[in-house]
């Protein structure tokens, strides 16, 4: 089961559940902004691509929620 984190890994960027995010194979998630303008479709963690990530029916939220649980990497936007 996908995690569907609540963020983008490298601007910090809030990613609801039925937000547009993009994720690696290792569930890295990613804003579209930064997946295009400053990954340039590569996950800096990994060096894999990236998928579309699901849109979790809201009818499966109550069972299994997105995680809440948010990663963020300022040194991936060259900040600390």
């Amino acid at each position: 089961m996908l995690d569907l984190r609540p963020n983008c890994e490298c601007c910090d960027k809030d990613l609801p559940y039925d937000a547009e995010a993009w994720i690696c194979t290792f569930e890295c998630t990613f804003c579209t902004t930064c997946k295009n303008d400053v990954l340039k479709d590569v996950c800096p963690n990994c060096g894999g691509g990236f998928e579309k990530r699901p849109i979790r029916p809201e009818s499966a939220l109550a069972k299994h929620p997105p995680s809440t649980k948010r990663i963020f990497n300022p040194k991936l936007l060259g900040k600390e």
